[in-house]
């Protein structure tokens, strides 16, 4: 069973080699060679990294006589953002509500101090 787009775009980055090859195609694109190069390496292995990065549809190469250009996808990372931002929300919505219990905690406190400093 194949698994679902955003699954596989996040098992694609969990490797770091793989994430820094998208860090390096967001600057611009590049060959197959010039993304091997920093790495220690084969080219076949690279080859299968960017495999991976095409399947979850974060790169592509165009069809055509080599060497292509690998180039980063940037509609896969709208899903990402989408999915995160749910996440992001849900999780603002709650500190807001912890600050306000924070916030009603300290006036009750401040409240009772200057309570006291009367009775006092």
């Amino acid at each position: 069973m194949a698994a679902d787009p955003l699954s596989q775009v996040f098992a694609a980055l969990a490797d770091p080699t793989r994430r820094d090859m998208v860090a390096r195609l967001a600057v611009g694109d590049a060959t197959v060679s010039q993304l091997a190069e920093p790495y220690p390496m084969t080219l076949q292995a690279v080859y299968k990294h960017l495999k991976v990065l095409e399947d979850a549809g974060l790169v592509s190469r165009p069809a055509g006589p080599q060497p292509r250009p690998v180039r980063l996808e940037a509609k896969v990372f709208d899903l990402m953002d989408k999915w995160i931002e749910r996440y992001r929300r849900h999780a603002e919505e709650r500190y807001r509500r912890l600050d306000a219990v924070l916030a009603q905690m300290d006036h009750g406190t401040t409240t009772e101090q200057t309570e006291e400093g009367r009775v006092a």
